[in-house]
């Protein structure tokens, strides 16, 4: 038996694999790209994605704007296969112009979290009927729990009368900033399995009353073929995997970034409270260490990217950590990664890795 399909509604990708959407600037559109050509679905991450941007700090909005459009239209002429979509967090202060422009550049899925995506349909009334009848881009929300997904479905169908084209359900051992308060991460019932089949029962209500799939994927910790079996097993439609793609040629990342993965113990990953209120994995190193030693010092924020950012408690800038990190600058920022970052070796193509989880996704199934 091989690796199935994936369908959002008209769209299907070869491999039920959804690359993760990493920011900032770890997958844009050379990541991307190179997972749709495996018969995936490659994600740009939106967040600081004008960074390189000469007009980024007088203009941060327009720096972003062009920068997806840049990054989008990059993807699209490298692509010969599979599907493309963007990774949109609720939390970002320009949030509502990356989905429009998302929607605009004729994206195949915006995935959306760091907070409920609530009005998130309601940007498809702001394109052309003209456009309308040409647009494909699903709606996929992130989410952590059954309740979640189950107060998105009614609160979309009530107001814009549109269920979700798909859930990404994104458990604790995710990397990144993390759905979940630090004591919970390790107690039974938020752990991955559970919440994916608490989600499946959630939707299957509204699958059935609407005539409509909706796939969940699971993500967070999923790291081999095995692993992606296991939960086509639990009944997810597929998987999303960030962490795998970090150490890959084409990952968009400085080379001493994916070192930093390469080079990475189980002792390294560890949990941080980040400056925006949350929990979150990244790998130890320098900065962390003097973050948690008290000998870094809130500064002016200049980026004023996301809403939750505690600014004047903050004992550095996030934005500006990510943006060194990845640069390669990780004396000045740090690397976000997922529970098994520690077991990555060596850097791979995404062929490569593609090949080796559908082998072990077969070796699994037989």
């Amino acid at each position: 038996m091989k690796l199935p399909t994936l369908s959002f509604g008209d769209l299907s990708s070869k491999l039920p694999i959804i690359q993760g959407g990493m920011g900032v600037g770890i997958s844009l559109s050379g990541l991307a790209s190179a997972v749709a050509n495996e018969g995936g679905i490659g994600v740009i991450a939106t967040s600081m994605i004008g960074m390189r941007d000469p007009e980024r700090a007088r203009d941060p909005e327009g720096a972003d704007h062009r920068g997806l459009i840049e990054e989008i239209r990059k993807a699209r002429a490298k692509m010969t296969d599979g599907l493309l979509g963007v990774n949109i967090m609720c939390a970002l202060t320009n949030y509502s112009d990356m989905v429009r422009t998302s929607i605009k550049e004729g994206v195949d899925l915006i995935i959306s979290g760091a907070g409920l995506p609530l009005d998130l349909p309601g940007y498809l009334r702001d394109v052309s009927q003209e456009l309308k009848k040409e647009m494909r881009t699903k709606l996929v929300p992130i989410v952590s729990s059954g309740r979640a997904a189950s107060i998105l479905c009614r609160k979309w169908t009530n107001k814009f009368d549109y269920l979700p084209d798909g859930f990404v359900v994104e458990g604790p051992k995710a990397g990144g900033h993390l759905g979940f308060k630090a004591e919970q991460l390790d107690q039974p019932e938020y752990q991955l399995e559970k919440i994916v089949s608490d989600v499946i029962t959630a939707v299957t209500p509204y699958r059935e009353s609407h005539h409509k799939d909706i796939p969940v994927i699971a993500a967070g910790g999923v790291y081999t073929g095995e692993d992606i079996a296991k939960f086509l097993e639990l009944g997810a439609s597929g998987v999303q995997m960030g962490t795998r793609f970090v150490a890959t040629e084409e990952c968009d990342a400085d080379e001493a970034f994916k070192r930093a993965y390469v080079n990475a113990k189980k002792e390294d990953v560890t949990i941080i409270k980040s400056p925006v209120g949350m929990p979150g994995r990244a790998l130890k190193n320098a900065f962390l260490d003097a973050v948690s030693s008290g000998l870094k010092h809130p500064k002016k924020c200049v980026h004023k990217c996301l809403h939750s950012c505690a600014e004047e408690n903050s004992p550095y800038c996030i934005a500006q950590a990510l943006v060194n990190a990845y640069k390669g600058k990780l004396k000045y920022g740090f690397a976000f990664a997922g529970a098994n970052a520690y077991l990555v070796d060596k850097i791979i193509t995404v062929k490569e890795l593609m090949n080796s989880l559908k082998d072990e996704f077969e070796r699994r199934v037989k």
